[in-house]
């Protein structure tokens, strides 16, 4: 199994999903921002946590036009799976591969704490290995987390199962709880929390491990 973990300028959290990725059993390939192609054989592409271009205009709206997500994007319609964590799920909307987009907090302040999420759908690669319902803690580190999208889209991701995770002590405003979201195919996630910093014990728990490890055995079993 290959993941492709792609670094624009401005990355932090890059290191840490290839290490993840590893942990589950994932060769992981580097890929830069300006790249037109993903490597070949690639079975998940990981958009990682940070600054991309330094948050200039709005989160993640500069990446979004990088040379490199014209290959996702294709990758994606193909029916290729790709996680978005943080920074990444803000580039995953600017990009239109997710509903909604990323806000400034509702406190207008950065927020760099463990968090407890409920798993509201395990009907997805990502969530598989989790529980219905199951409460699980991961950290947030952002300013721009707070989830909005028009009550229509609202509606159709609720009528849909499409909320991955949802906030149960929520850090920024989202509307309706939401920690995570994933596309209509179920094969794109993003989320705001860091299931790639709690995955040892040592950084103060292994909950994201398991969406790292689900991710492995579906694609395992496909």
């Amino acid at each position: 199994m290959k993941a492709a973990v792609v670094t624009f300028p401005g990355s932090n959290c890059d290191r840490d999903l290839a290490v993840a990725f590893r942990a589950a059993g994932f060769e992981t390939l580097p890929v830069w921002h300006k790249d037109h192609d993903l490597p070949p054989g690639v079975d998940v592409v990981g958009l990682p946590g940070g600054y991309s271009f330094g948050d200039y205009l709005r989160c993640g709206a500069i990446a979004a036009r990088a040379p490199v997500m014209r290959a996702v994007a294709r990758f994606a319609e193909a029916g290729g799976h790709v996680l978005g964590i943080c920074n990444g799920f803000q580039v995953l909307c600017e990009t239109g591969l997710l509903p909604g987009a990323l806000m400034r907090n509702a406190g207008l302040r950065f927020v760099c704490r463990t968090v407890r999420l409920a798993v509201e759908t395990t009907d997805c690669a990502f969530t598989a290995s989790y529980g219905n319902g199951q409460a699980v803690a991961m950290p947030v580190a952002h300013h721009d987390g707070n989830y909005r999208i028009d009550p229509e889209g609202l509606a159709a991701l609720e009528a849909e199962g499409r909320v991955a995770f949802r906030y149960l002590d929520n850090p920024n405003g989202s509307v309706a709880d939401i920690a995570g979201v994933i596309s209509a195919n179920r094969r794109v996630l993003g989320m705001m929390p860091h299931p790639e910093r709690a995955i040892e014990t040592a950084q103060g728990g292994r909950d994201g491990a398991a969406l790292f490890a689900g991710l492995a055995a579906a694609l395992v079993t496909a």
